[in-house]
């Protein structure tokens, strides 16, 4: 007996829903989102399932005849058996009662069969002394969690369900006095626009070189997993661990980065270091730096953090540096992230926030107009679409623009545009930037704890 003959399948079951098929045409809407042609064993049950899909998507009639002039059109009659085997087929079955019980059994033969493919894959792999173990590993969690997340497909439902989700959702934000429903940013005007961060959510944050995101996401991480203590997962492809964690000490202990780089520390500095230390390690902050991370890679990761640690919310700094070795065209490439990290956010219900760059149009544009728009989103038009926010990050200092129209300072001040807002309302934020410490603060956060602190807890 050879190993294909050895591998799981049910031809009975493949029998009956091939000959439910062409027996009643409405039977299709019952299995098509169950079955795909490759979960079928039989080659021949996969060319005529083919086939009823293609004619199922051209809304074309259903049966032995339309079938036939089908697949002979295509060149594999003779592979099917003729005309002979799609009479036997449909005289085998008599009713479409039990079709969906079928096709799942077809269905969970084909997933055993592919996890038989992927572990056979990984074997052969595995015994090639020139594979990367760490390759090999990452291999094997994406192969298993895209089989997972393809397999498992939900089914429409009666509204009464997700009614009853939506009474609790209300009742729980009625009891909640801030209004926070989903993540904290710990930018508390940013929090009134956005609610928190929404699970199943992809947030965009875009500017232009200089302008801090990193700095933006960093201190909201910060807030995080550090001030509340909810788990972070932290996808650093620019900057390394190391240099992510000096950011963090410089912000958290209000140290100068640039004495934060040097070692330079005066005896206060190093004691004010020396207590934040255990704060910081105890923190439930999970970092990957790896360099050209694939998108698929970044999936996989995702999961073990969201498994394993309870990851509430996902940071990407940034989508552009995100690999996708599939696409060749750079734009089809970053529109395929984008897709994939909005398909993430929803498999994992927690919110994505990824870090964009703009295009130059902005430094293009004549006079004080130096505001970002959507079209200044870079390389791609999908990434306004797939994303639930988009919003910009815009220092006017950095252009030499000290006042608003108001005659309001703005040096020291960054804005966050709410460009796009899906499930809430568009408009500006104002928080204050403290570039020496690589920090955001809400406008009002330091005049506040200049208030209620004595001046031998001020750290600086």
């Amino acid at each position: 007996m050879s190993n294909l003959d050895s591998l799981p399948k049910d031809i009975e079951a493949e029998e009956a829903v091939i000959g439910g098929l062409l027996l009643e045409k409405k039977a299709y809407y019952d299995v098509s989102s169950i079955l795909s042609p490759d979960d079928f064993y039989d080659e021949k049950h996969k060319i005529i399932y083919q086939s009823i899909q293609d004619l199922s998507s051209i809304d074309e009639n259903i049966d032995i005849i339309t079938v036939k002039d089908d697949v002979e059109r295509k060149g594999k009659l003779n592979d099917i058996g003729g005309a002979f085997t799609l009479m036997q087929l449909s005289s085998k079955v008599v009713s479409t009662a039990h079709i969906q019980s079928h096709a799942r059994i077809v269905k969970e033969s084909s997933i055993k069969r592919q996890i038989i493919h992927i572990s056979g894959k990984l074997y052969q792999d595995a015994k090639d002394l020139t594979k990367d173990t760490k390759e090999l590993l990452t291999e094997a969690e994406t192969n298993l969690f895209e089989l997972t997340t393809n397999s498992i497909k939900k089914d429409y439902t009666s509204i009464r369900e997700p009614l009853n989700e939506a009474f609790e959702e209300i009742e729980s934000s009625a009891s909640n006095p801030t209004g926070i429903t989903g993540v904290e940013s710990g930018l508390e005007d940013i929090d009134r626009i956005t609610a928190g961060w929404q699970p199943s959510n992809l947030i965009i944050i875009a500017a232009r070189p200089a302008m801090g995101k990193t700095a933006l996401v960093v201190t909201m991480a910060k807030n995080l997993a550090i001030d509340r203590g909810i788990p972070i997962g932290f996808f650093s492809l620019e900057m390394s661990k190391v240099e992510l964690v000096k950011r963090i000490i410089s912000s958290i202990c209000e140290i100068s980065s640039d004495v934060v780089k040097n070692g330079q520390l005066s005896p206060f500095e190093w004691k004010n270091l020396d207590r934040s230390r255990s704060l910081i390690a105890e923190s439930p902050f999970y970092i990957d730096d790896t360099a050209n991370l694939s998108i698929f890679e970044l999936k996989s990761k995702a999961y073990r953090m969201v498994r394993e640690h309870g990851v509430k919310i996902l940071f990407v700094d940034y989508l552009q540096l995100v690999t996708a070795s599939n696409k060749s065209v750079r734009e089809q490439e970053v529109a395929f992230i984008s897709r994939q990290l909005k398909g993430l956010a929803k498999e994992l219900d927690i919110p994505v926030i990824a870090l964009s760059q703009l295009n130059r149009g902005v430094e293009n544009r004549e006079g004080i107009n130096k505001r970002p728009q959507l079209s200044d989103l870079r390389e791609s038009g999908a990434i306004e679409q797939d994303a639930d926010i988009v919003a910009f990050l815009h220092r006017p200092e950095y252009y030499k623009i000290y006042q608003d129209e108001q005659g309001n300072d703005l040096r020291g001040i960054a804005e966050l545009i709410f460009a796009k807002n899906r499930h809430g309302r568009v408009g500006d934020v104002r928080m204050r930037f403290i570039g020496k410490y690589t920090k955001f603060e809400s406008i009002n956060d330091r005049i506040n704890s200049l208030d209620t602190l004595s001046e031998k807890d001020l750290p600086f």
